[in-house]
């Protein structure tokens, strides 16, 4: 099998990848239309039936009724899913019920109007993202669409019809469909039933036909939904053969690929290629070729042939550029791939023996073109011819061929003291040898060269008779023709080979360059580490001066990073800037706009529009005239878009992520203030109250009651207020550790006393040794500690079950353990509890939930403070576990006797 004819074989790996995905996916039908009423809703629902009585269960999740009779009849006896009610502004919505349906799960849904915009409080704000969230659970889905709503074609519609469509959906959807039905119908017939009433109300209909509904409007998107759909054709037929390995051409439409090179006759091609694609209404695209030959070429050609694919990029045509070692199969090839029906190609400009000795171009392409078309243009009389200094061929340097003759010099008084002990054979393999060294070194011309005088110079010095060009023997005259053509043969190899090295060093310092920046750019976060790495690279790739402009508040562009030595940005520097960010086009040295600007400046342009723009003012201007250097510092600028872009939206998922935690804790403590603070507060204004109001009949006992309500109540309130101000000291920094030298036994003690009252009725037992050494802490923050863990055991455990605090040390530390007998924590939320506001679900609280979920929290920020660490798990036995570590750092003072 020919090698270019054998697939790729990541390209089938890709490919099988995509089926499976494709597989596991439902499938997607677009139907399409170039505006309301054309049927499309029509079309899908009649489609459905035919479905429906092949055995397909199907479910209408949603579909436009329009008031249409034919609509409704066909409606009738199909499965209807409700509609999910929502209210908005004093009116209730009908929308699709996205749940409903994963929850049905049938094997095709119906989805009428995929660029809706869905009502608030909906999980998905465009219906186009319900849809695709049914094909990833492997529903297939039917769905319509007007063209007027592809966000690709939003300000071309505008334009004619002077109505912005707000409600627009990515392309790619469009793209991703399985198949596109385009439904259609003459704007005539589309008018009349307009003027019916088949398509809108009588009152609406004669706003319609003002505003959107005239004959030109309905033309023009007639013919944007007729390209989009043969667009889409085209490109389905692309990737059959390209799945299929079909190398022939299909001239399904025509298209049409125009060569050019550094002749001034390849501006002429252009043209003449662009009025044969008007005339054909063709797309067309503009290849150069790049050969290892072409690395000799001179600044005014390379020049001509980038101001060339200039021209044909303004002319409307795409450029590419193609790297190999033959012209004509490099363009075959790409043509192929294409599927171009027509090659344009400059007549020859070489002499006919050139052709015979080095090829031709056009001979090669009509050989191997096959089905493509070849159309030989010459050039007219009053083209520009190219001066004999700029053409390569006949820019000899005369260095080159004096080291071939030097060369040759060399290798006759090496092989001079050889001749009388050596066969003459061996004296040819060191003039071969000189050929090889020449062609390495210099070049082809130099090495033909080296290769004649090789010849000349081994007949005259070694062959009898010597001195003379004469031969006696015949048979050397064999000898000659084979080393000649053995030596050229050697001399073109080696020089070849030569220019394939300086190529592929040239490929690999551009790949490197590439890899270094995509590699530093991904390890880097902040925006500013990212400009600073894009700027150093970009400098030191191109030896330039380079600067990175952004966009402010105001969207007016400021510097934000430059290289170490950078030029001046003047008023006129950022106006031509600011030009390229409002335009996505580059501008300044070396285009044609703004040429006079000290720099030149290319857009930075991201998956969701321009994030900037990069100035880059080189050492010397011409090496970014190169397309080559062009298209490396191209992809140097959308590599840093897209860092910069990733930055961007990092910072906005960050501020939105604190926006969010903002609102939460507002809510939190709304919530708390309204409940946590104001039920103890209800308890003590009803307990006063009923002191104050019914003293006279209330009982001793009772108004003892009402009194210790009124001090636990009063308490509670206390430690929620207490628990919120010590959140805000330790996440302002504001919390001071006064750490002294303390007894454990003292702190614990003074905790248990807090709640003397609450544990009247449990067991609680204390294991920590009189023998304690002391701790240094703050005794105040870490009785704040044990008052929150023994809290929170009273609220979680029941009301006779035992507690345990035990004091241990332990590796330089002294470890503190509160241990309950109570239902635990709940599995897998043992590091949450400590996370503020965090409360466990009611059905785990034994006196309700009583807290604002920041006693944890504070313990953790306390304990953390001290440099120690706190821990909570479930206990085998049952109950929970909170142990508190904390450091024994320091030398404790000394006590004396009677301290």
């Amino acid at each position: 099998m020919d090698l270019q004819q054998r697939p790729d074989p990541d390209l089938l790996l890709a490919q099988v990848k995509d089926e499976e995905a494709r597989r596991k996916r439902g499938k997607l039908k677009v139907f399409l239309g170039a505006a309301p009423g054309v049927g499309k809703t029509f079309a899908m629902l009649e489609e459905a039936r035919k479905r429906a009585a092949e055995g397909v269960q199907v479910l209408v999740g949603y579909a436009e009724q329009h008031i249409r009779p034919e609509t409704e009849a066909i409606l009738l006896g199909m499965d209807i899913l409700p509609y999910k009610l929502v209210a908005y502004r004093g009116a209730t919505l009908k929308e699709f019920d996205l749940d409903a349906a994963l929850a049905r799960h049938p094997e095709l849904v119906l989805v009428d109007e995929l660029a809706h915009t869905n009502a608030a409080g909906l999980r998905h704000q465009k219906r186009w993202q319900d849809v695709l969230e049914l094909l990833d659970a492997g529903i297939d889905v039917y769905t319509t669409l007007n063209v007027q709503h592809l966000e690709s074609l939003n300000d071309i519609v505008e334009r004619i019809t002077t109505i912005n469509v707000r409600e627009t959906l990515p392309d790619s959807v469009l793209d991703e469909a399985d198949e596109v039905e385009l439904v259609d119908t003459s704007p005539e017939e589309l008018m009349e039933r307009l003027r019916e009433g088949k398509i809108y109300r009588p009152d609406i209909a004669e706003r319609a036909v003002r505003s959107f509904f005239n004959k030109g409007n309905l033309l023009a998107l007639r013919e944007l939904a007729l390209r989009k759909t043969a667009e889409r054709v085209d490109a389905q037929m692309q990737d059959f053969r390209r799945d299929n390995s079909v190398n022939t051409t299909w001239a399904a439409t025509e298209r049409i690929l125009v060569c050019v090179s550094s002749s001034p006759l390849s501006a002429k091609l252009v043209r003449a290629a662009r009025r044969l694609s008007a005339g054909l209404k063709a797309p067309w695209v503009a290849a150069y070729v790049e050969t290892p030959d072409g690395a000799s070429r001179s600044q005014q050609d390379l020049d001509r042939t980038t101001q060339t694919l200039r021209l044909a990029e303004q002319l409307g045509g795409d450029t590419v550029t193609l790297s190999g070692q033959k012209v004509a199969e490099e363009l075959i090839a790409f043509a192929r791939t294409r599927n171009i029906t027509k090659i344009i190609i400059g007549k020859p400009e070489q002499s006919r023996w050139r052709e015979l000795v080095h090829g031709s171009v056009v001979d090669d392409l009509i050989r191997q073109s096959g089905q493509i078309d070849i159309y030989v243009i010459r050039g007219g009389e009053d083209e520009p011819k190219a001066p004999a200094a700029a053409r390569p061929h006949e820019s000899v340097k005369w260095a080159d061929y004096a080291k071939a003759a030097c060369a040759v010099a060399a290798a006759t008084v090496v092989a001079w003291p050889m001749h009388r002990r050596f066969e003459l054979s061996n004296i040819i393999m060191i003039y071969l040898l000189a050929v090889v060294a020449i062609a390495t070194r210099v070049g082809r011309g130099p090495a033909i060269t080296a290769s004649v005088l090789s010849v000349a110079a081994f007949d005259f010095f070694f062959v009898p008779p010597r001195w003379t060009f004469a031969v006696t023997d015949t048979q050397f005259l064999v000898t000659f023709t084979v080393m000649l053509i053995v030596a050229v043969v050697i001399s073109t190899l080696t020089d070849r080979v030569r220019k394939q090295a300086v190529a592929a060093r040239a490929r690999e310092r551009r790949t490197a360059a590439l890899f270094s920046l995509s590699r530093e750019l991904a390890a880097i976060r902040q925006l500013d580490g990212l400009l600073a790495a894009s700027v150093r690279q970009i400098s030191e790739v191109f030896d330039s001066q380079s600067v990175i402009i952004l966009p402010n508040e105001e969207n007016r562009l400021v510097v934000r990073e430059k290289s170490t030595t950078s030029f001046d940005i003047d008023e006129k520097e950022l106006a031509t800037a600011q030009w390229v960010f409002e335009h996505r086009q580059p501008a300044g040295i070396n285009t044609t706009t703004l040429p006079a600007a000290r720099a030149l400046y290319l857009p930075l342009v991201g998956s969701q529009g321009t994030v900037g723009v990069l100035g880059i003012c080189p050492a010397d201007a011409s090496t970014l005239r190169h397309p080559e250097q062009r298209r490396l510092l191209e992809t140097f600028a959308s590599q840093s878009a897209v860092a910069i872009e990733r930055a961007n939206l990092a910072e906005q998922a960050r501020s939105a992520w604190e926006r969010v935690e903002t609102e939460f804790m507002r809510n939190t403590l709304l919530s708390s203030v309204s409940h946590d603070l104001r039920t103890p507060l209800a308890s003590i204004i009803g307990a006063a109250s009923a002191l104050t109001e019914s003293d006279s009949v209330l009982t001793e006992q009772s108004r003892h009651e009402l009194a210790d309500t009124i001090c636990e109540e009063s308490e509670r309130m206390d430690r929620l207020i207490n628990n919120l101000l010590d959140m805000t000291r330790l996440e302002s920094g504001g919390l001071l550790l006064k750490k002294e030298w303390q007894p454990i036994q003292e702190v614990v003690g003074s905790a248990l006393h807090h709640f003397r009252k609450r544990l009247a009725g449990r067991e609680v037992a204390v294991n920590v040794p009189a023998t304690s050494s002391l701790v240094p802490i703050d005794a105040v923050a870490i009785e704040q500690v044990l008052i929150n863990l023994l809290d929170n055991a009273l609220q979680y455990t029941p009301a006779a079950s035992p507690l345990e605090i035990n004091a241990a040390e332990a590796d330089n530390n002294i470890v503190l353990q509160v241990l309950d007998h109570g239902p635990g924590l709940p599995p897998g939320k043992e590091e949450q509890v400590f996370q503020k506001f965090f409360r466990s679900h009611p059905a785990n609280t034994i006196q309700g939930s009583r807290g604002i979920g920041l006693g944890l929290a504070i313990c953790r920020g306390i304990v953390e403070a001290h440099g120690g660490t706190i821990t909570a798990q479930n206990r085998p036995d049952g109950g929970a576990l909170f142990r508190l570590t904390l450091p024994l750092t320091g030398t404790p003072p000394e006590l004396r006797p009677g301290d």
